[in-house]
């Protein structure tokens, strides 16, 4: 093992994580002090510039730094790929899909399923898939990729070092919360890449630049004789300890065991159609656009961010084995058990090898506090969205009337399983695609989501699609996705020193063609189904396909100022400020906050102290699908208007944020969405990000032919 953590990096990650409690306690301190309208709403004003950059640290985690770096190392620039296949997808994001959804007024992709084909089961089990791709693919990888960073940093326990991340992010959202969150997410972003970008200068340096990389990686293999005269090791020539001969192409032939190229266009693609076009997590940050221009420059900023992994981290994993081959490419499951506790290959400790021994000291406890810092916010939202999705979308599908008290409880207890099951799969992800983590994310997606982006690219684009061609599609693809991967569980690759009789379908079809066979097994269906069924009523088609774009007249924003008029705010609000005045025949009342449109309607049909959850005409997505947010604020709001509640229970109150609001009245946030406004592209500017539309995808296809060459 190289270098570990000394007393100066150790005050470092204590400096940084106080730090962030700091900002935690000003964040909550802040919460408590704003309305849950301006918590809620203010995404309505966020600029292309912000949403660019949380997509791109929403999406690289400590599990890319563990992954991409890991694959690097094994397999060459060929990882690199998915990266380069984002920064296009991101455009078809902004350019296609966002406009549709902003057109059908969704906030949420489960939402989106049902107000497209008016089903109920689609929706729960499109919300079902996601709760499982969460705990199998996003919360263990996190985990292990943390607890594994951590270990080679601290020789702490691997398990040991699960706990202690879990411990960390309760305290952290205790403290700040998703408050605190949205604060220290920019600090993380800039030093993620001031501190990345410092170890590939420095790597670079020491292996002779990209040229170096090039040369040196072919010739980075094990010294097998001092290895075994360290060690009772034992070698056997079906282990593989040589690069592969085209480790640095990017696209493979047909039949390459890491990314034949038929497979990567075919079904890889689908599954990343998935993630970038129809996951929450990713759409969600790009709907809190002020309009549309705002969206696609965010994608196109998004799209330009993602060339960096490709230097940030695929190549400081090659060139950890340049520096590191007899520990990066052990020489058998002995040797690599000794190394890192896998007998499944070494390389997912690429990334912290060479961190561990090539920064200066001070600078690597501050990498370890900012990878380990943006982990837990990673794990903070997948708790709650997680919980969120669970609760709102399946437990509340089967039980429509329960208390917000038990909806509550529900997802506490869901998140406490969902950790449980998480760190019951780690040794499942340690030993899964001989050791390389990012591969087994991509493997399990590519099982489960092709049938997804089909019912998504399908709903759309084609109005004919409707509910039952759309769910016996899904649940075609589903079904043989999940056979196919609890095959691939039953069947586990053998040791490389022992000969592999696993069946051939298993052996000899890459995971990609599989997916590709899903993607397009799970269209046909929903295809014949729909041709054979009555096809969907207009008002499901109207504002759901990317043809209803062309009948909505766009008009700018400053045009449509002039409906209302601006008054003095009433004296229910008596802080003097401007908002504007709606016809008396509506009861809602529009105020001016900022760049932010803001909606308050008070309910004098409900009792604040039991509230229902009930729909109602008032309620919109934001409300019920918020990360669980506003459901958690609502319940504790309600809390205020009894007197006897205890002092402890106050000061929680207090502590998770909650405001007291009028007494007698519950205030409702409602949003409401000008879709006019929002997909109005002034002339200059739309020929300025058809532009850049070109440029970046011109990009994009450059970096596949030059790695590819």
């Amino acid at each position: 093992m190289g270098p570990g953590m000394e007393a100066a990096d150790i005050a470092v990650v204590a400096l940084y994580f106080i730090l962030v409690l700091i900002i935690g306690f000003l964040a909550m301190w802040k919460a408590n002090r704003s309305t849950v309208s301006g918590y809620f709403l203010a995404g309505r004003s966020m600029t292309w510039i912000v949403i660019g950059a949380s997509l791109f640290v929403s999406n690289i985690g400590s599990e890319h730094f563990i992954g991409l770096a890991g694959s690097g190392a094994a397999s060459g620039f060929a990882v690199g790929a998915w990266e380069f296949n984002a920064l296009l997808l991101l455009q078809l994001l902004g350019w296609v899909f966002i406009p549709v959804y902003i057109h059908s007024g969704v906030y949420t992709m489960p939402e989106y399923l049902s107000k497209r084909y008016g089903s109920n089961r689609l929706k729960v089990y499109f919300a079902s898939l996601s709760v499982l791709l969460y705990i199998f693919t996003k919360l263990s990888v996190d985990l292990y990729a943390g607890a594994l960073f951590i270990q080679e940093s601290l020789g702490w326990n691997l398990y040991l070092s699960i706990f202690l991340l879990i411990s960390m992010t309760a305290l952290l959202t205790v403290t700040g919360g998703l408050v605190a969150v949205m604060y220290t997410d920019a600090l993380q972003a800039v030093l993620m890449v001031v501190g990345a970008l410092t170890l590939t200068t420095i790597s670079l340096i020491k292996v002779g630049g990209l040229e170096g990389v090039r040369t040196k990686y072919m010739q980075a293999v094990p010294n097998v004789t001092a290895i075994m005269a360290a060690g009772n090791y034992t070698y056997s020539p079906s282990c593989r300890i040589e690069p592969k001969p085209d480790s640095l192409r990017i696209l493979r032939g047909p039949l390459d065991e890491d990314i034949p190229w038929p497979g990567f266009i075919l079904g890889q693609t689908p599954a990343s159609i998935w993630y970038w076009c129809a996951d929450q997590v990713i759409v969600q940050r790009v709907l809190a656009a002020k309009n549309i221009a705002h969206a696609k420059g965010s994608t196109l900023m998004a799209g330009f961010l993602k060339i960096l992994p490709m230097f940030l981290i695929v190549i400081p994993g090659m060139i950890s084995r340049i520096l590191f081959a007899d520990e990066i490419a052990c020489i058998g499951p002995e040797h690599c058990m000794a190394v890192c506790g896998s007998q499944a290959g070494c390389s997912n400790i690429a990334y912290p090898r060479l961190v561990m021994a090539v920064m200066p000291v001070g600078l690597r406890g501050l990498m370890m506090a900012v990878m380990i810092a943006a982990l837990m916010s990673d794990l903070d939202s997948i708790f709650n969205s997680s919980s969120t999705i669970f609760t709102l979308d399946i437990y509340q599908s089967f039980r429509q009337k329960a208390s917000q008290r038990e909806l509550l409880t529900v997802g506490r207890i869901f998140v406490v399983i969902m950790v449980a099951i998480s760190i019951a799969w780690v040794p499942v992800i340690i030993e899964m695609q001989g050791g390389q983590t990012y591969l087994y994310i991509q493997e399990v997606a590519g099982y489960l989501t092709p049938p997804i982006a089909a019912l998504f690219l399908l709903g759309v684009f084609w109005k004919r699609c409707n509910e039952k061609g759309a769910f016996w599609g899904g649940m075609t693809g589903f079904i043989l996705g999940t056979l196919r991967l609890i095959l691939a569980f039953i069947y586990r690759q053998p040791r490389c020193d022992q000969p592999d009789d696993r069946p051939s379908f298993i052996v000899s079809v890459h995971y990609m063609y599989f997916a590709a066979g899903l993607f397009w097994i799970s269209g046909l269906v929903a295809v014949v189904v729909s041709l054979c069924t009555s096809p969907p009523d207009e008002e499901q088609v109207r504002t759901t396909t990317v043809w209803g774009l062309r009948s909505i007249e766009r008009v700018p924003m400053k045009d449509r100022e002039e409906i209302y008029r601006l008054t003095e705010k009433s004296h229910n609000n008596g802080d003097g400020s401007l908002h504007k005045e709606l016809p008396t025949d509506v009861r809602k009342e529009k105020c001016l906050d900022g760049a932010d449109v803001k909606l308050l309607v008070p309910s004098t049909e409900h009792d604040p102290a039991t509230p229902s959850m009930e729909t109602s005409p008032t309620t919109t997505p934001v409300e019920r699908f918020g990360n669980g947010r506003m459901e958690m604020s609502r319940a504790e709001e309600g809390c205020h208007g009894n007197e006897e509640t205890s002092r402890c229970l106050r000061v929680l109150e207090c502590f998770c944020g909650c405001k007291e609001g009028p007494q007698g009245t519950q205030q409702k946030v409602v949003q409401e969405v000008d879709i006019a406004e929002r997909l109005y592209e002034p002339p200059r500017v739309k020929i300025l990000l058809n532009l850049g539309l070109m440029l970046v995808c011109s990009l994009g296809i450059f970096m596949f032919v030059y790695f590819s060459l």
